[in-house]
This record gives structure tokens, sequence and C-alpha cells, in this order.
């Protein structure tokens, strides 16, 4: 959708929607009706790119994740890996796509098997492949290697590492198959500000060796800014902006944006005094009963009657820049960047 014609994307996403059922009742829990949680989601990725993710909690950033990873089923639409449909294959298929694309989820500890060692742990993937067990022993000190830990630390338990550590593990098991595509579920919010930085200068340096492309999902922008290449923010399961990542945090269109991005502090003492922040009125609407129109705008001091009536679709300002909004902003909104 945002990028050149003449590179053939690695991920694509088109009109993915992902609805879960809402049920009443203790013992029968009949169905009543469904929560969309994404909305007819778009994207692409190309070959060694991260596409940075963004959105308040709820939004739908993981849920999506997830229907990318096959691990929920997308209700509609299409999730292709190299021209593979990923969202309706069979077992058997998805087995082979898999090794394509692998996930870091947000908490090392709880994605990592507690009364597995780090060896074993890594070479659970490396089974699919039918490697002796010399050449898995080789591939673990390998991959121990890349994500710049010590070998000794293969014959530990998760227990017995810090936060920072397991997270490269976890890291290291998701590049055991070789993939071409990792999803980084919030992969260093739960790490303290001291080991966010090693852990993300990492994936970049992993990127610029191997060539994989992130799909990059956090609710920092700081974070987010300092490692993707594209960012795609997230409003009530739809994509309300997608532009470069210079791009978006200059020329910010969407309100919902501009507002995210005031919120940013700025270590300049100076610079953050003479800053006007956005305040969001109100809540999140609830998914089960989203407004009717643009989605956003019973928080939106732009919005006006014909918000109500029509949802606005993505359309593009410039090279790369798409927005849903019917008033968009036309000026740079230096006071809203993260400089």
């Amino acid at each position: 959708m945002t990028e050149p014609d003449a590179i053939t994307p690695l991920l694509e996403v088109h009109g993915l929607v992902k609805e879960f059922a809402v049920g009443r009742g203790l013992i029968f829990n009949k169905p009543t009706g469904h929560v969309r949680a994404v909305n007819g989601v778009s994207f692409k990725v190309a070959p060694g790119e991260t596409l940075g993710l963004v959105g308040e909690s709820g939004c739908g950033k993981s849920t999506l994740g997830r229907c990318i990873m096959r691990l929920l089923k997308p209700s509609s639409g299409e999730v292709r890996i190299s021209g593979r449909d990923i969202a309706m294959a069979s077992p058997r298929e998805l087995r082979a796509i898999r090794q394509d694309i692998q996930i870091v989820f947000q908490d090392p500890m709880a994605s990592l098997h507690p009364r597995m060692t780090v060896r074993r742990i890594l070479e659970e993937p490396l089974r699919l492949k039918n490697m002796s067990g010399s050449d898995m022993r080789r591939r673990v000190d390998e991959l121990l290697d890349l994500v710049q830990l010590s070998l000794e630390i293969a014959e530990r338990f998760p227990h017995e590492l810090s936060g920072g550590q397991r997270q490269r593990i976890g890291i290291a098991r998701a590049l055991a198959p070789q993939p071409k595509l990792i999803v980084l579920d919030e992969p260093v919010s739960a790490l303290d500000v001291s080991v966010q930085a090693g852990v993300l200068n990492l994936l970049q340096g992993l990127q610029q060796r191997f060539g994989i492309s992130y799909l990059f999902i956090a609710h920092d922008l700081a974070v987010v800014k300092h490692i993707s290449h594209r960012v795609a923010v997230m409003y009530l399961g739809g994509i309300v902006e997608i532009a470069t990542s210079e791009d978006l945090y200059t020329r910010p269109q969407h309100p919902y944006t501009q507002a995210l991005l005031s919120a940013v502090p700025v270590p300049d003492p100076d610079v953050e005094k003479g800053r006007s922040r956005i305040v969001l009125q109100g809540d999140v609407p609830s998914p089960m009963d989203p407004p009717s129109g643009c989605r956003f705008r019973t928080r939106c001091w732009k919005a006006t009657e014909a918000c109500a009536r029509l949802e606005p679709a993505l359309r593009q300002s410039k090279a790369g820049h798409f927005f849903a909004c019917h008033y968009p902003e036309d000026e740079t909104l230096q006071s809203a960047g993260i400089h």
C-alpha cells in the first residue's frame, strides 16, 4: 500500500478482520454479539524493513500480531508471507510457512518453559529441521553468540537469568529457524530502561546482518521512532495513519497521532516547557459499540456532523504517507515531534 511498486513485499495484509463472540450466561454462555478487535486492516512490509505498530492499550495491536502469526485465526481478510496465504492455511501448510515467520513476546519469563534449560529451549525449533545432535549443539552455540550471551548460559534455567538475558533467549529462539519476518510484541516494555537500549541495538544489528523484517508492536513512541523505518498508528481496531518514521513524527496528519506525539516528553527542559499538549477528552469507546462514521470522532476536537456519517478511508497526502481523516493537519507540528 505504501511501498514503491518495484519492491516485492515480504508481508501483505489486506482487509484483515478479527471478531470475538460475546456471550452471556454462566452455564450455556449463549453468544449475544461480536467485538471487532481488528477492523479491516491493510498494510505491507518490505524485505529488511521494520514497521512500527503503535496505539493505546486495547487498540488491537497484539491481536493483529497474533492473527499474522496464525496464533489466532482471522475472521476474514488475507495475510501473505512471500506470496503464500497464511490466514486460511491448513495445519500442514502452516508448519512450512512458520519457518519464515516467528514471534518474540512481551514477557520473556512467561514465554520460556521453566523446566527446560536454555539449550533445550533453543533446540526445540531445530528438531523440526531433523538436525543431528552435534549440529544442534553447534547451532545453539551460534545462536547464543548472535544474541551476545556466554555459552555457559546454555545449561541454566530461565529463572536463573535476568530479564534482559531472558529476552535475548527469546530472540535467539525466534532466530533458530532463520525466519524472514519476526513479530516483536512489546519486546522491551517489561525491561529496565538501561536494558532496553541494548536489546534494541541487538535487533538492529541482526537486521543489518541477516536482512530480517520486523513488525515492531509497542506503545512507547520514542522506542518506535528509534527502530522503525515506517510507523502505523492504530485506534480502536483500525489503522488511522501510516508513513515513514521521519514524516510521521514531523508531519502527523491525523488528530490521534498528534495527540499521542504531544504526550511524549522531550529531554530538553526549555523545549518541554514551551510545548503545547493535546489532551483527549473522554475514554476510548467500547469496541462492542463503536461510534458511527469515524471511530475517533467522540474524542476529536475537529469532529463535525460529516465525521458521524462517513467513515474516512485511508488516503494519501504525499508519497508513502496515508491517513484516515476528513480534516488532516496541513502544517508541520514541530511542537508535537520528538527531536
